[in-house]
């Protein structure tokens, strides 16, 4: 279903301005009532801070880290670029919304990794690592793109615009949350609905595992510049997409998200209204996001 360019600029031009003003909701707590760890007494979990991350454990991605953290997980933010030495010091690495130096937000969107780094990464996962990539609308899914690829995923650098307006709900009703190792389990942790907040898409490599799929309705806009959208601008169905899997890689293990807040607890805009884990209908994203984790550490 293709919309008006001015229904599509609308959109576009409330979140924008929605991310220009948003701050971490600090006051948010989500504790699980069976914590994986004693207080820090889990593994390392570290977040990429050091490839101009749009979040941070100090920002944006405040309460994701305090999740984890009330679950025993020890958070610790990467500084330095991945080399072996480094990440080796991580159980679980997460990257959310990395972006190269200087980046314009304008195509052509340059990997936020270099070509080595690229390599360590694919190793560390291959020998037994686990990593988390989340990458959000353009540019996020143009500077992880080389990153992602070198697992078989083909990141989109476009803009994934549901059918209606509003937050994005993704369901077990209607197959666009669906069963997997992650989403299953008992009454607590069994996940059968979370919220988005306008992200990314991507193609999995075949043995991978979709978590959630955009449906028909779906379609990715392709601007040259973030935000700047017109009747003109290409757009490709969403059709066929996924914006979350988990895949098997060597010894390690990967999952794969096109979408950040739904991971965070924010407040956005001069009104303050809550986005994130924090909003009305998001109540499973905490334990979405515990559940992820815990595959990752092989707890699942």
């Amino acid at each position: 279903m293709i919309r008006s360019g001015c229904s599509v600029i609308l959109i576009i031009a409330l979140l924008v301005a929605g991310c220009a003003q948003q701050v971490p909701d600090t006051a948010f707590t989500f504790r699980s009532a069976s914590p994986a760890y004693t207080n820090g007494g889990g593994p390392v979990v570290m977040l990429d801070e050091a490839h101009n991350n749009f979040h941070t454990l100090d920002g944006r991605y405040y309460t994701f880290g305090k999740v984890l953290s009330d679950d025993g997980y020890r958070m610790v933010p990467g500084t330095a670029p991945f080399t072996a030495a480094h990440i080796q010091q991580a159980r679980i690495l997460v990257i959310a919304n990395a972006l190269a130096p200087d980046d314009e937000w304008a195509l052509p969107t340059r990997s936020a990794f270099t070509t080595e780094e690229i390599a360590t990464v694919q190793q560390w996962v291959n020998e037994g690592g686990s990593l988390f990539i989340i990458a959000d609308h353009m540019p996020f899914g143009g500077a992880v793109h080389d990153l992602g690829a070198a697992f078989g995923f083909d990141w989109i650098n476009g803009y994934a615009i549901p059918p209606q307006k509003g937050t994005e709900m993704f369901a077990r009703r209607d197959g666009s949350l669906l069963a997997n190792p992650i989403t299953d389990g008992s009454d607590s942790t069994r996940i059968d609905s979370i919220a988005l907040f306008t992200g990314s898409a991507f193609h999995a490599p075949p043995e991978a595992i979709a978590i959630t799929r955009l449906n028909a309705g779906y379609e990715i806009l392709l601007p040259q510049r973030a935000g700047e959208l017109s009747d003109s601008t290409s757009r490709i169905s969403g059709d066929g997409f996924i914006n979350g899997a988990m895949l098997e890689y060597g010894k390690g293990r990967i999952v794969a998200f096109g979408e950040a807040a739904l991971f965070s607890a924010q407040l956005s805009g001069p009104s303050r209204q809550p986005m994130g884990m924090n909003q009305l209908g998001a109540e499973q994203n905490p334990q979405f996001l515990l559940n992820i984790i815990h595959w990752l550490d092989r707890r699942r």
